[in-house]
């Protein structure tokens, strides 16, 4: 596997500096681009089709939602994982953001590993949503809209959400309570005593069965639907 391209999404140039700086830094990531509005980031990530893309929330022209909006439904093959740079006040764009597909979020004052770690989860798949502000963030975001969980398929939705929910095995419901705490394949195997693999392929088939696109998406619906 090559480097990890990257690009950086800011309205601030010193925060697109400063991230391309110490990502630049690490030897198997290359940061492609930046873009300081959501307009430009659309045109640079079509066109460079970099791996990880840090998109702020808001920024002039376009802000970072509809940009993350439209570059996933673009059609890109393989489509960018697209890290969401937010603060605490921010509750409800974050929850956005992750129903629309985008990959995570970090936190803007994160410790510069945080954000070299974000750039590796996001490319491998693993959460972005380890940390307990994260988790909380998620359970404020969805207690503060409508009720959607699961009451006795009220909703074509609700309906097709249940029927995936009883098509998992015992395991991969479990597997699925895990994945909603934030907890890594690493901490999955601990706590439920089986290999580090076992897990991977457990996730798999819930993802599989779920019809998801990634463990983020795993933790939204879990959420969502009642299981978290």
């Amino acid at each position: 596997m090559g480097d990890i391209t990257v690009t950086v999404v800011d309205d601030q140039a010193m925060v697109r500096q400063g991230f391309a700086a110490l990502l630049g830094a690490q030897p198997d990531i290359t940061v492609v681009g930046d873009a300081a509005d959501g307009a430009q980031a659309v045109e640079q990530v079509t066109r460079l089709h970099p791996d990880v893309v840090f998109m702020d929330v808001r920024m002039p022209v376009m802000d970072g939602l509809e940009a993350a909006r439209r570059i996933l439904s673009a059609g890109l093959d393989p489509a960018p994982k697209i890290v969401m740079l937010t603060t605490f006040d921010l509750d409800d764009y974050v929850f956005e953001a992750l129903q629309m597909g985008c990959s995570g979020f970090l936190l803007k004052d994160a410790p510069a590993g945080e954000l070299v770690r974000a750039v590796r989860l996001a490319v491998t798949g693993e959460a972005l949503l380890a940390p307990s502000v994260t988790k909380r963030l998620i359970e404020d975001a969805v207690a503060k809209r409508p009720a959607g969980r699961i009451r006795g398929g009220e909703s074509a939705g609700e309906q097709a959400a249940l029927k995936a929910l009883r098509s998992l095995t015992p395991r991969e419901h479990e597997i699925l309570e895990q994945i909603a705490t934030g907890r890594s394949n690493q901490e999955i195997a601990g706590t439920l005593f089986i290999s580090e693999e076992t897990v991977k392929t457990h996730v798999r088939k819930v993802l599989q069965k779920l019809s998801l696109r990634d463990r983020v998406q795993a933790v939204v619906f879990a959420y969502e639907n009642g299981v978290a």
